[in-house]
């Protein structure tokens, strides 16, 4: 009896003593983290956001903000490339979801399986499955989702529309019908920017006219660049150049948005980080300051592209690197960077009260409607033939050849495994 009053006294006064001991913390990390990334210029308060949170997480960490400058990343993937070659990667990487990624870095076994740390984060159960499918393979994932933005997208102002007395095309039949009249009063139909801009909004009008199944099918192998259905793509978008501004490759594409704000043109196809661009930077509110549709002929399809980073083999600083994307995947990196983005959460957690009426728009769009990826932002195929296909649409550019253009598109696709 003496002994069990004894032990019940010393554990008593163990109590007491670990009540006031301060408690366990975990090990802080220190050092540095460097973030390799395209997110420049308007986008770059998004991704401050992320680095603003990381930075109160983790004081002792220095973050080295590695950004490249250019659209869509078109600088930052060749610094990348050197930099990979070279066995010199970043801590972590900016890429986009999908085959620019997996078919580029993934089978060069350049990159670590995160497919342990989406299990110990508990994203397996967060992000979309079909979204998974898009970051993985059956060997593993392979990035981390930040966000997720629609391709096609048309944006206007509402107030110059009204001045002009026209509406929003529902098909680019509706858009031929009234670009004649814009043209008439002076204004261009349809701004368009750089090369890559001109790529995006090829696969809007490829889209409309081979409709979400046989888009999928052109990736999948099931039908040919050059056949007569994809071929009618070529000719659709011959006519759509037509009613665009002639000095298109001296542009940026925040510079063909700011023909549409400046009232000089009627729309213009861009992603959703318009929607970032048009209201933080150029301070215009959603529906009323500036107005979207889903891009003529596409209305019930949601063209997505994810913004992912990845952890690459040899990285000098991984455990600060894996502390980077724990914040990208969390619901608090996600919620604070992509209202700024003009993008949604890749997450299915997300407080949409903290997103604008565009915001809030994309997010129920994509939930209802068919899902197809990307071609000009990394989603379907992979870096060799959107390579090739940017050199491909140079010459389309200056030849205007619907049957020549689809017979290449077809010889680039076989040469780079498409449907393999």
């Amino acid at each position: 009896m003496k002994r069990l009053v004894l032990r019940a006294c010393v554990a008593a006064f163990a109590a007491v003593l670990l009540a006031g001991a301060p408690a366990v913390q975990a090990k802080e990390l220190s050092g540095e983290l460097e973030i390799f990334s395209w997110w420049a210029g308007d986008e770059g308060p998004a991704l401050q956001a992320l680095i603003d949170i990381y930075n109160k997480k983790n004081p002792n960490v220095k973050v080295i903000n590695a950004t490249v400058t250019g659209g869509s990343g078109v600088n930052a993937k060749a610094v990348l490339k050197t930099r990979m070659l070279g066995g010199e990667p970043p801590d972590s990487f900016q890429v986009h979801a999908g085959q620019e990624l997996i078919g580029t870095w993934v089978k060069a076994d350049r990159m670590e399986d995160l497919t342990p740390f989406f299990k110990k984060q508990g994203l397996m159960t967060v992000f979309p499955q079909g979204l998974l499918k898009n970051i993985g393979t059956d060997k593993g994932i392979w990035s981390v989702p930040v966000n997720i933005h629609r391709s096609n997208v048309m944006w206007y102002i509402p107030a110059n529309l009204e001045k002009w007395g026209v509406k929003v095309p529902a098909t680019w039949d509706e858009f031929f019908e009234i670009a004649p009249k814009l043209k008439a009063q002076g204004i261009v139909p349809l701004a368009l920017g750089e090369n890559w801009t001109v790529n995006h909004l090829w696969e809007s009008v490829t889209l409309s006219v081979l409709g979400a199944e046989n888009w999928d099918n052109l990736w999948s192998g099931k039908l040919a660049f050059d056949s007569p259905v994809a071929m009618n793509a070529w000719v659709e978008f011959t006519k759509v150049l037509e009613f665009t501004n002639a000095d298109a490759s001296t542009l940026s594409w925040q510079q063909a948005t700011d023909m549409v704000v400046d009232g000089r043109a009627a729309f213009n196809i861009m992603g959703d980080w318009a929607a970032g661009y048009l209201s933080t930077t150029k301070q215009l509110a959603p529906k009323t300051g500036f107005g979207w549709a889903p891009s003529p002929g596409t209305s019930g399809k949601f063209m997505f592209l994810a913004d992912s980073f990845g952890l690459p083999k040899g990285a000098k600083n991984r455990e600060t690197a894996l502390a980077w994307l724990a914040l990208l995947g969390s619901r608090e990196g996600s919620d604070a960077f992509n209202p700024l983005k003009g993008s949604i959460s890749a997450r299915t957690d997300s407080d949409l009260k903290k997103y604008n009426a565009y915001g809030q728009s994309a997010a129920a769009d994509f939930k209802k409607d068919r899902i197809v990826g990307s071609l000009a932002h990394g989603v379907t195929a992979n870096e060799g033939f959107m390579n090739d296909f940017a050199s491909i649409m140079e010459v389309f550019l200056k030849t205007h050849s619907p049957v020549a253009t689809a017979k290449a598109a077809q010889q680039v696709a076989t040469k780079n495994g498409i449907g393999k």
